[in-house]
């Protein structure tokens, strides 16, 4: 069974998407004024944010990089998925329901998208080597 092209196409756009908002961007917008006081203004210290960037950019280049193993890439998916989730309610608490505290479910989207695609390529991909195994296994 072989993985369509558009399932491909889907997996790498959501998952640049995923990379570009959360290592890219943070990575260099983490030591302006705006996000210094963003992380202020929901009440977590400095140190908080810095680590927090530290880690968005480790786990996006962990679902970047094919080489990285598959049990690394799912600890990313979740620290993101509780990134995008703890961000909307942190959100919410401090200056209620808006569409800033629904924003980072709207990348919970995308990540899960990234993800159900993921799955579907490596169903596909173990499908075809047990296809091609059985193949083996009855010609020989």
């Amino acid at each position: 069974m072989k993985t369509s092209k558009t399932t491909k196409i889907v997996y790498w756009v959501t998952t640049i998407i995923i990379f570009l908002f959360e290592g890219v961007m943070p990575a260099l917008t983490s030591q302006t004024e705006l996000a210094k006081q963003g992380i202020q203004h929901l009440g977590y210290p400095q140190y908080f944010g810095d680590a927090f960037v530290f880690f968005k950019v480790l786990g996006t280049l962990a679902l970047l990089i094919p080489q990285v193993p598959g049990r690394v890439k799912e600890w990313a998916y979740a620290g993101f998925a509780f990134d995008f989730i703890f961000a909307s309610i942190s959100i919410t608490a401090v200056d209620g329901f808006s569409f800033m505290s629904a924003f980072p479910l709207i990348f919970l989207g995308i990540l899960a998208v990234s993800y159900i695609t993921r799955e579907k390529m490596l169903r596909n991909k173990n499908a075809s080597v047990t296809e091609t195994r059985n193949t083996y296994a009855v010609a020989g």
